[in-house]
């Protein structure tokens, strides 16, 4: 049997982006084969997806099949790239099957030259995407045709705003945008524990912090609102807000997340 789709490493990312191809109809389910670590999670994932998704294990002598498929979505870990690409066939001369990695600080030359015969493209999708919120940047490699990119879109575009961008600056999206979430999680946390120390239950507390976040990002987006202008309309001369955000100058949370998403930038060049 030959398949239009195989999916090496089907974790959460993965399955976020190809569920919607096959709930959506561009993607039968019969077409797509995904290749898990261990043979326990073959039965689990099959119960979670829909039963005409061929599932198996890394072990399983079918898997050179997803390797065959003239598109591979490759979403393992990162420190697991060497050893799945030990077992990986050459493709036929002429064929040239898409290859769409998202591996953070996996470079395009490194997925090329590792994946030889394949035309490689680098995504860098985001955690919320899970919620279809996402962002996702794409690098394209060499000679992937036009046909081959319109693909790609279509598979990152229902769950994520997508950017195609120069290689040189997916550390930085990746910064921002994939570590972005711990830094917004952080300061939730942060927010509802000064909640309860004003004397607010935790429930509540995080519920709020949480809907205050997001009904803020909305307002930015929705609006288009500089961050400058939101903070202003917010802060009364001699208010609450005001005080609040003295407090944080004094602290140096803004210098402190500069220097977050700047660390976070370096150490993902450090780890080509």
């Amino acid at each position: 049997m030959s398949f239009a789709v195989g999916v090496i490493g089907m974790g959460r990312m993965a399955q976020a982006l190809v569920r919607p191809l096959v709930e959506g109809g561009s993607l039968r389910g019969s077409d797509l084969i995904a290749v898990v670590g261990r043979e326990p999670s073959v039965a689990h994932l099959q119960s979670q997806l829909q039963s005409e998704i061929t599932v198996i294990s890394s072990s399983d002598p079918r898997m050179h099949e997803a390797w065959e498929a003239p598109v591979q979505l490759l979403a393992v870990k990162p420190q697991q790239l060497d050893q799945v690409a030990a077992s990986v066939p050459t493709p036929p001369a002429g064929a040239a099957p898409l290859l769409i990695s998202v591996l953070a600080g996996v470079t395009l030359e490194r997925l090329q030259s590792t994946f030889p015969g394949r035309v490689c493209v680098r995504a860098v999708p985001n955690t919320p995407c899970l919620v279809a919120e996402g962002l996702c940047g794409l690098a394209w490699g060499c000679d992937v045709t036009s046909e081959q990119q319109a693909w790609v879109r279509r598979m990152f575009e229902p769950v994520s705003e997508v950017l195609e961008l120069p290689e040189s600056q997916l550390d930085a999206f990746l910064a921002l945008t994939s570590s972005g979430p711990a830094y917004v999680a952080l300061m939730a946390e942060a927010m509802a524990d000064g909640a309860v120390a004003a004397g607010l239950p935790r429930d509540q507390a995080l519920r709020l912090a949480q809907r205050t976040l997001a009904g803020t990002a909305a307002l930015l987006d929705q609006q288009q609102l500089h961050p400058a202008q939101l903070k202003d309309m917010v802060a009364s001369p001699g208010g609450t807000t005001i005080a609040a955000l003295r407090v944080l100058e004094k602290a140096g949370l803004r210098s402190a997340l500069i220097e977050a998403v700047v660390a976070a930038t370096e150490r993902g060049r450090a780890l080509r």
